[in-house]
């Protein structure tokens, strides 16, 4: 059997990117930007655009990846037409990335292969006869191969890879090489680097690259390769100096490839990320997208055949042509047909008792407190906005109460978080309202430690929840009505008990068993956890193996989060990094874990299925019923969200946290 129902989960800021490709001229035309020619859009704002390359020479016609459709897809715009037309890629995939169009034949990144065994990325390069709408795989068998690189004449391939190595638990600089090989004997590979991701060609005999130099800086590098053999002809070089970060070069494939390189840039005391020129020959910078969008991060530069013109994507612009409205839920594609997958515009959602809503946080940041959410998405009202709540769970037999976390997010035993309960009336959530009055009532004591992520026994009596009062996080067990301080029945219980880290429980529909993430089989390390069951009694105490057998390697290697019940409670689900990375974190924005993927098992380990894949933290979910007229089941792939279902799109979102200038 299949798993069935309604899964709702966050995505670390992909929903407010609304990224659209772009180009300028070059040389850069004078100031000021509003001159005629200086910047030109190429797709059509619709959803998330970016990874582009040019497909003809006159610079007009692109090829890009778009979120469309519930997945990363490869698509092309035209001049003169409305809407981006889809690219006969891999049907079923859920990612595809870097799209480049030679000779009749497109190169991209695919993710539909899964590999034998976890721990590995599922990315491979494929080629497309688009004529004959044929496609097959250019990676060698087991190889893992990102970032694919196209010489102008289509006979030669550059990739950041990996090769048969698995994945190094990589994420802020990859570990990949860059290798070379002819598009005719894909197997026939060279390495030319053995360090370097986001290779880009110059000319037939050049690859450029980018990795972190000696001295701390991003850099970009240049190989030259003997066309022949294509074997280095000498040793690498650096090509931009310390001093400011340079990665995801471009350079111009045709006829020896010009004086220009294109590249990402970001500057001390400067917080965009921008697109500047490099010139070869007399080594100086010539900025290009600062000029035109100062206040704008610009991303991932690449050239037009002749060079005359360099593209890049950027946020479009708070009312610029297209989607400029973050829906509340955005469906997103399953590849498991009797499950519905929802992206929430939020975190940590939870369902009512008869799923008619959702309870989510905001951002932790700008929009605190906690919300309620029509479960097709079309109407949310705000219940607190009390700052450091985090977590929600919904009562499964009060329609007014949802428990919460109150206090800082991600600290130590020590820190105060404390167990609330929200109750209010649900009656109140009327379509002419936007606010609901919400009395907040504290279950456990400040001097306790740190209280967090409460989960609702079906019966809706317990609530159990994650406390550091003993000096370590493990597992108690609380009354929900009146907490640790109430008589009687108020008083706590403990459920588990050890050195190590229980976290982040989950109560099973059917009440007899509580699911949690614990690193109890190695204490010593605070970056592996896995699933653990136990019944609320405290007896049955065993740990779900799921990458691999106990003792094995692979499960002693699993990172697994967010854990919890499909409605029958014959499934968990869950965040795990078994699918490694998909694509080079620094071409992207922040992502805190870009390898957290939503998967789901049966109790015992086994049918594992991974649900989400794609360069995003993905995380926090919620597993409901299947859709009910009106229920969860209104929201088509295709369709921009309804009126008022969302909010304006603004275009905040961070570089990633590790990339500092303060080398």
């Amino acid at each position: 059997m299949e798993p069935t129902g309604t899964i709702v989960f966050a995505t670390v800021g992909v929903t407010s990117f609304g990224f659209d490709v772009f180009s300028s001229p070059v040389p850069p035309p004078p100031l000021p930007s509003t001159a005629p020619g200086a910047e030109r859009r190429h797709t059509d704002g619709v959803s998330v655009n970016f990874n582009a390359q040019f497909v003809d020479d006159a610079a007009e016609e692109v090829a890009f990846v778009s979120e469309r459709g519930g997945a990363a897809g490869l698509f092309v715009c035209r001049p003169g037409d409305e809407r981006a037309e889809p690219l006969p890629a891999v049907e079923g995939s859920l990612f595809h990335d870097r799209p480049t169009v030679r000779g009749g034949r497109m190169y991209f990144v695919s993710a539909h292969e899964r590999p034998p065994v976890p721990f590995r990325s599922w990315a491979a390069v494929y080629v497309t006869d688009l004529a004959r709408k044929e496609t097959a795989r250019v990676s060698p068998p087991g190889v893992v191969d990102m970032s694919p690189a196209v010489s102008a004449s289509g006979e030669l391939v550059a990739v950041a890879s990996y090769g048969h190595r698995p994945w190094a638990f990589d994420f802020r600089v990859l570990e990949t090489e860059v290798a070379v090989f002819r598009a005719a004997d894909p197997a026939g590979r060279v390495v030319v680097a053995a360090r370097g991701g986001w290779p880009a060609w110059h000319g037939e005999g050049t690859v450029f690259f980018h990795r972190v130099a000696e001295d701390g800086w991003w850099s970009v590098f240049r190989v030259d390769i003997s066309p022949e053999t294509l074997e280095p002809t000498g040793a690498e070089r650096r090509v931009t100096p310390p001093g400011l970060h340079c990665f995801t070069p471009a350079a111009v494939g045709r006829g020896g490839g010009g004086r220009w390189i294109a590249v990402a840039t970001r500057r001390k005391g400067r917080a965009q990320r921008h697109v500047e020129l490099f010139d070869l020959e007399t080594e100086q910078f010539t900025p290009l997208t600062e000029r035109l969008n100062p206040e704008l991060h610009h991303y991932n530069p690449f050239f037009s055949p002749s060079g005359h013109r360099v593209g890049y994507h950027r946020f479009r612009g708070a009312g610029a042509a297209g989607d400029s409205v973050v829906p509340h839920l955005q469906p997103v594609r399953s590849p498991v047909r009797s499950l519905r997958m929802l992206r929430v515009n939020g975190t940590f959602p939870s369902f009512s008792p008869d799923a008619a809503h959702l309870a989510m946080n905001g951002d932790f940041f700008k929009t605190p407190g906690v919300s309620i959410l029509r479960s097709d998405g079309r109407k949310r009202w705000v219940l607190t906005r009390e700052p450091n709540l985090f977590y929600t769970a919904w009562s499964p037999t009060e329609s007014g109460v949802v428990f919460t976390s109150m206090g800082p997010i991600f600290e130590t035993h020590k820190a105060t978080v404390r167990i609330a309960r929200l109750e209010f009336d649900a009656g109140e959530l009327a379509p002419d309202r936007d606010e609901v009055a919400a009395t907040l009532k504290v279950l456990t004591r400040p001097e306790s430690g740190n209280d967090a992520f409460p989960a609702v026994s079906p019966c809706g009596k317990w609530i159990v929840f994650r406390s550091g009062r003993s000096g370590h996080k493990n597992l108690y067990i609380v009354d929900a009505a009146h907490g640790e301080d109430g008589a009687g029945e108020g008083t706590i219980r403990r459920l588990t008990d050890g050195e190590w880290i229980d976290t982040m429980p989950s109560w099973s529909p059917d009440g007899s068993l509580i699911a949690f993430s614990s690193n109890r089989h190695d204490p010593t390390n605070a970056a592996v956890f896995s699933i653990y069951l136990v019944r609320p009694d405290g007896s049955g105490l065993r740990r779900v193996h799921v990458a691999g057998p106990a003792g094995s390697p692979e499960a002693e290697k699993e990172r697994i989060n967010h854990v919890c019940f499909s409605p029958d409670s014959e499934w968990l689900l869950f965040t795990a990094n078994f699918g490694g990375v998909m694509a080079e974190p620094i071409s992207a924005p922040n992502q805190f874990q870009p390898y957290g993927d939503l998967h789901a098992c049966r109790l015992d380990g086994s049918g594992l299925v991974r649900l989400t894949c794609n360069a995003y933290e993905n995380g926090t979910p919620a597993w409901g019923p299947t859709p009910a007229a009106g229920l969860l089941g209104s929201l088509a792939l295709d369709d921009p969200p309804p009126a008022g279902a969302g909010d304006e799109s603004l275009g905040e979102f961070d570089e990633p946290l590790w990339l500092t200038c303060d080398v």
